[in-house]
């Protein structure tokens, strides 16, 4: 692998961020995993499911690991590359994808899904789910939590103190309670991430665009060059995500 910056640079820039894989970072940066296992829960979910929605599905990697789909089942994107990978890996097994911009209100009818699902959304709006879910029917989500990866993201663009109190699960939790839906399950957890080259932070930080906003190496190409070389000096860049699996049933 390439060791120098410039190379490291280049590699990264030159990266597909297209979908919701991120299997180029191996080698290059590892992250923890939640001990739940939200692939798997979802795939035994949709397996007894009649009608299931998956909401911001990317490009369809993660539902597409499911053995099997209900005789009706949609799912949501919004950012066009996403929208033809997901299309391409899910229609084939049954799974219409639906182009939206990721506000409401979805484009379904109410008490249309008796299962709807999301991992990592980057908007939650639980007014919307509630009215396409039917009575008795579940949302079942792995939420991305409070100051995840924030040691990296505060690298970039310094403390964010308001930033940090978002995505507060016991808050998300309220807020599905609002809307008439009842928590069944909500677990936790906090995650260390190691972060090997510089060339997985370009990656990242193009993919997953809300964390430093507006990024590209020319604008902060002097922060990864300290970034390159704190690396060199001390080792891997540790950074820990946070995620919450929650779980909400229709009275």
């Amino acid at each position: 692998m390439a060791e120098n910056f410039e190379d490291l640079i280049a590699a990264g820039e030159s990266a597909d961020i297209s979908g919701w894989d991120f299997s180029w970072l191996d080698g290059r940066a590892t992250e923890e995993r939640p001990p739940w296992g939200y692939a798997a829960l979802l795939a035994e979910r949709l397996s007894g499911a009649q009608a299931a929605l998956d909401l911001q599905t990317g490009g369809g990697e993660v539902l597409a690991q499911a053995r099997a789909f209900p005789p009706v089942a949609a799912a949501t994107e919004s950012w066009p590359p996403n929208i033809a990978k997901a299309t391409r890996l899910l229609h084939p097994r049954g799974v219409v994808v639906v182009a939206d911009d990721g506000e409401p209100p979805l484009r379904f009818g109410a008490e249309a899904f008796d299962l709807v699902t999301s991992r990592h959304p980057a908007t939650v709006h639980w007014g919307e789910i509630a009215r396409v879910l039917s009575p008795g029917g579940s949302y079942f989500a792995q939420h991305v939590g409070p100051a995840s990866v924030f040691e990296l993201i505060e690298f970039f663009l310094g403390p964010q103190p308001e930033a940090r109190r978002g995505r507060d699960p016991e808050q998300e939790a309220a807020g599905a309670r609002a809307a008439g839906l009842e928590i069944v399950d909500l677990r936790t957890a906090r995650l260390r991430i190691e972060i090997l080259d510089v060339a997985a932070v370009v990656y990242l930080l193009r993919k997953v665009i809300w964390w430093v906003p507006g990024f590209s190496v020319e604008k902060y190409r002097d922060r990864l060059r300290e970034f390159h070389e704190l690396i060199q000096s001390d080792g891997p860049f540790i950074a820990y995500s946070t995620r919450h699996l929650i779980e909400a049933r229709k009275a």
